[in-house]
């Protein structure tokens, strides 16, 4: 058995797939749908020497010398109805705290909106106690969460799990299926910044990095931003 079909698989493809259909008219009623993950260790690489020009049956050739000028991570959300990546916090780390503080920037960002709803994949800080602590805080429960690693929501990664992607709270959470993170649409948008910005770019400092990072950003909402054509529908039909 591959991977991707493990266990649940079939439900959790289903819930993802019913998140982007239904993201546009979620979005009439108010309700924002977003897809959300990292982009780690991104280095700011500044080359020694300027490159070789393209020439006659020759493409631009570039210095293999480099000078590195450190990493940053960002945490960005893809607008699943809009099309538009509506949020990028750039850090030099990337654990349970910057995620939270992340969402809840995020979420302060829209008071109005009535419901939000996060693809995401399963990482640890994706199902953290202190993310379950505020989505019970955003959805005025007022109940007994438990300890973690003990007993109840916080006791696992399963219960916390389980007590994020609940529809009836304001945030809800969506996970896709293990070894199956390709479902989440801010991948497709990753691959863009890599290859527009990151692939060939040139950075004197990771501040450097951050700015036109956010440019790109800025550029592409104004430009290029429409909503993908998600056409996934399950397993792959077998012989």
């Amino acid at each position: 058995m591959t991977p991707e079909y493990e266990a649940g698989f079939d439900e959790k493809v289903a819930d993802i797939n019913e998140v982007y259909q239904q993201a546009l008219e979620r979005a009439k009623q108010g309700q924002r749908t977003e897809s959300l993950d990292e982009m780690t260790g991104v280095q700011a690489l500044e080359r020694k020497h300027p490159g070789l020009p393209m020439r006659p049956g020759k493409v631009e050739r570039r210095e293999f010398e480099y000078i590195r000028h450190g990493t940053l991570s960002f945490i960005c959300n893809f607008d699943v109805a809009s099309g538009e990546l509506v949020a990028c916090t750039a850090s030099k780390t990337r654990n349970e705290k910057d995620f939270v503080e992340h969402i809840q920037h995020r979420v302060a960002s829209d008071p109005l909106a009535t419901q939000w709803h996060f693809v995401s994949d399963n990482l640890n800080i994706h199902l953290s106690e202190s993310l379950v602590r505020y989505v019970a805080k955003e959805s005025d429960l007022d109940i007994d969460l438990g300890v973690k690693g003990k007993s109840g929501i916080l006791k696992s990664k399963a219960s916390r799990a389980a007590f994020l992607s609940d529809p009836t709270h304001r945030i809800v959470f969506h996970y896709t299926p293990k070894h199956a993170s390709w479902m989440n649409q801010i991948e497709i948008w990753f691959s863009v910044l890599v290859r527009k910005v990151l692939k060939r770019g040139n950075f004197t400092s990771v501040d450097d990095l951050k700015r036109k990072v956010l440019a790109f950003i800025e550029y592409y909402n104004r430009t290029m931003a429409k909503p993908f054509k998600w056409t996934y529908q399950g397993r792959a039909l077998s012989a």
